[in-house]
């Protein structure tokens, strides 16, 4: 699955087969992405698409030497579970 950047809406997307799209949503705050929002058409739910676009999103973020301010809840979750990406938070972060 191809998962792009679209720096124009500030979010992440995977076109999904049927058309739809899956995104993650961000927004910048003095040097870090805040992850505001993650969307996975009813449909998709339960598939996978979740973690993968996820997994995508914080392997960017640790490729571009970024940190991250977490709103979104399923990511608070998935980062509470998957230890190997916590050094990404910003510190003093909302998560």
């Amino acid at each position: 699955m191809e998962i792009n950047n679209n720096k124009r809406l500030f979010r992440f997307e995977a076109m999904l087969p049927d058309s739809e799209v899956a995104s993650i949503e961000y927004r910048w705050l003095k040097g870090s992405m805040v992850l505001m929002h993650t969307f996975i058409p009813v449909s998709a739910r339960g598939s996978g698409i979740g973690e993968l676009l996820v997994t995508h999103v914080l392997d960017h973020v640790r490729a571009h030497n970024l940190k991250i301010i977490v709103y979104c809840s399923y990511l608070q979750h998935y980062l509470a579970t998957h230890e190997g990406y916590t050094d990404l938070v910003a510190t003093n972060s909302a998560s």
